[in-house]
């Protein structure tokens, strides 16, 4: 290569960087290489409906832009489901790290109409956890910094920032408008109680988050009855001041983790000033507890599952929090076995293995009698089922897991005593449609897990 050829060279190098320097100085349009192939997408085409426009969700799937949004979650839960969800309006209350995170999905999962409640401004400090706040947030309301994302993210949406705190004066306005559903992610146990309370008094299905805060393991979190909610603090608190001040004893789905706390609070102040001086809210806290920004976003998104799923009609049932040891588990197979032999004379018609037992008795019947009201003796994480027994619901069906009823074993007996003395017949079905017109509440709630069983086992 000769002298004059490499100036050539050299001369255009130096022209084209220049040129890229300048395009790019300039923000001038350039071409990239997509995983679709080179050259840009066309661009979307505009969304034809204002921010907060009228938009009727219940025919969601005729929009062509919502309708590609939502693919995904209608092959999951399909179309009917998902237009349940679409037509749901949803209030979330407390918009910090799980709150936030729980609108979020709540929004990208398409639910139509969201309440975003909450009377604090964004800050530095929760910075780490926020699903959407960057530093030019600070200092701005919750509840309008997410509404004004959320805007961007689903224009069809009814999105409303409420800044305000709940309180008596506040209820009506925060819970107006028949909520499908609430979410509770406050941190102060006395206004969380009066949540819980006034949705109880109103029938909306309401979740209460407990806390998120120093802790760590992501495979601790459960979903459970208000009773059996003694693994954590706040829930424990809250469970107490439930039972005790309003007689609400269960029926509250509380979203906590097992987890031990790994530190403790902190006070932040300067060094011999008062905690008074710190507190901006009447009764809320002084001390902050350290936070692990992935758990409120974990139980976040936990929330936005369970709502979800509430809303399509496809509740799953949470993971037990307590444990049961395998040898009470071993100790249920046989007494069925010895069960079915002092009745039929042979175990033959047992159909259930030590896993299907261990699934029945834990998953499904919780480790109670079908009798027995949730949380009436549910204290701790252990749990005793040495009194226990499953027998036949329908005694002229095999003992199969879609058959097996768990009762203590005096109910057991008596269960056991209706068919025989119908006519003699351990086979008769005269017997359960007797039992169904005579207790028809317990009977439809046992049938219904037992559908829940077949549907899972397949038998």
């Amino acid at each position: 290569m000769d002298t004059r050829t490499v100036l050539a060279f050299s001369a255009g190098t130096c022209v084209g960087a220049g040129a890229c320097w300048w395009a790019v100085r300039h923000g001038l349009p350039s071409k990239r290489t997509t995983e679709y192939g080179s050259g840009c997408r066309p661009p979307l085409p505009p969304l034809p409906h204002p921010g907060e426009g009228p938009f009727d969700f219940s025919k969601f799937e005729e929009d062509e832009v919502v309708a590609e949004h939502l693919t995904r979650n209608v092959q999951f839960f399909g179309l009917p489901s998902q237009k349940r969800i679409a037509e749901s309006f949803v209030v979330v209350v407390g918009l910090g790290g799980v709150g936030s995170h729980a609108a979020h999905l709540l929004l990208r999962s398409g639910v139509g109409r969201l309440r975003l409640v909450d009377f604090d401004q964004v800050s530095l400090s929760s910075l780490n956890r926020h699903c959407n706040a960057t530093r030019a947030d600070v200092g701005m309301p919750k509840a309008e910094c997410l509404a004004a994302y959320f805007r961007q993210v689903m224009p069809e949406a009814q999105i409303e920032a409420v800044r305000a705190m709940y309180t008596e004066e506040t209820e009506e306005h925060i819970l107006a408008g028949n909520p499908d559903f609430v979410l509770d992610a406050i941190d102060n146990i006395d206004t969380k109680v009066a949540l819980l309370v006034a949705c109880r008094a109103r029938g909306i299905p309401v979740l209460a988050s407990a806390g998120a805060g120093a802790k760590a393991d992501p495979t601790r979190l459960r979903i459970v009855d208000v009773a059996e909610s003694v693994a954590d603090p706040l829930a424990r608190a809250v469970r107490h001041r439930l039972r005790r001040e309003h007689g609400i004893a269960d029926g509250v789905p509380v979203l906590l983790s097992t987890e031990k706390p790994r530190v403790g609070l902190i006070f932040g102040g300067e060094e011999g000033a008062s905690p008074l001086d710190y507190q901006v809210v009447p009764n809320f806290r002084i001390r902050t507890i350290p936070v692990l920004g992935t758990m409120p976003a974990l139980f976040g998104m936990a929330a936005a599952s369970w709502i979800l799923c509430q809303l399509a009609g496809k509740p799953f049932v949470p993971e037990p929090v307590f444990t049961i040891e395998i040898k009470q588990y071993q100790t249920q197979l046989h007494r069925l076995e010895d069960r079915e032999h002092a009745r039929f004379g042979t175990s033959a018609g047992v159909q259930v293995d030590l896993q299907e037992v261990e699934a029945l008795v834990r998953e499904y019947w919780r480790g109670r009698s079908a009798r027995q009201a949730v949380g009436s003796n549910d204290k701790g994480l252990g749990r005793s089922i040495g009194h226990l027994a499953l027998t036949r619901w329908d005694a002229g069906r095999p003992a199969s897991p879609g058959n097996l009823v768990l009762l203590t074993q005096e109910e057991a007996d008596a269960h056991d005593a209706l068919a025989q003395g119908s006519q003699g017949s351990v086979h008769d079905a005269l017997a359960l449609q007797a039992l169904r017109a005579r207790e028809p509440a317990f009977c439809a709630r046992v049938e219904a897990v037992l559908g829940r069983v077949r549907a899972q086992f397949g038998c």
